[in-house]
């Protein structure tokens, strides 16, 4: 997959999933604007990779837009990795602070970034738009409603934005792995068998599949990636 002319920014792009993914795009031939809380261009040492530090906050999206674009010129393709996980209580047992938390970092942060991003992709005619949900988004799992929630909110704010940009070439996507075979997952889930886990480098093939001009008139897709599980 050559993705020699696409200018891609990846939130997230360090992590369990986001190491492999920015590797592949960097792989593919993208160059590539990589954001987390904590990241530096050495983390990735290639020419085509550029690091922004930031919270995903209105601000700091808004920032991350404006460096992405001051570096590369433009924004084809944002893939929106960034998200969190909690999960115990019963919806009725839930404290504010996780609630809080959850639409923080599944929700709100994706509809910064969004809001961002997309004004550029309007003026161009052209963007892609890809981002990691859950299959807790479509199928809720007891001691996961809040979790469960965000993810769907996330979900339908893809779709809804697919809807709202197909007048200017904008595609939309939301890709929901299983359980994936990270280090942290291993360490949290010590009895579980991995084997029938996701690998993160199958959901980065994806994501670059999806990002290419191959998967043009995809969109508003919802794609599972369940592994062993499905």
């Amino acid at each position: 997959m050559n993705l020699e002319n696409k200018i891609v920014l990846i939130t997230g792009a360090k992590g369990g999933l986001g190491t492999f993914v920015t590797q592949a795009f960097l792989d593919a031939g993208a160059k590539v604007a990589g954001t987390s809380r904590s990241i530096a261009d050495t983390d990735f040492p290639n020419p085509n990779f550029f690091a922004i530090a930031a919270e995903l906050n209105a601000e700091g999206a808004r920032a991350v837009a404006s460096k992405a674009i001051a570096k590369w010129g433009r924004i084809d393709v944002l893939v929106h990795l960034v998200g969190g996980f909690t999960g115990g209580p019963t919806v009725a047992e839930t404290s504010d602070a996780d609630l809080a938390k959850m639409f923080d970092m599944n929700f709100l942060a994706a509809f910064q970034i969004l809001k961002a991003v997309i004004p550029g992709m309007r003026a161009q005619g052209s963007g892609r738009i890809l981002a990691i949900a859950a299959r807790a988004g479509l199928d809720p799992v007891a001691t996961l409603g809040v979790y469960s929630a965000s993810k769907a909110a996330l979900i339908s704010l893809v779709r809804t934005v697919a809807l709202e940009n197909k007048d200017k070439g904008i595609g939309a996507n939301a890709v929901l792995p299983g359980t994936m075979d990270t280090p942290a997952n291993r360490k949290a889930m010590p009895d579980a068998d991995p084997s029938k886990w996701v690998q993160p480098q199958q959901v980065a093939a994806l994501l670059v599949h999806l990002a290419s001009d191959q998967a043009s008139s995809i969109s508003g897709a919802v794609i599972p990636i369940y592994g062993g599980d499905a």
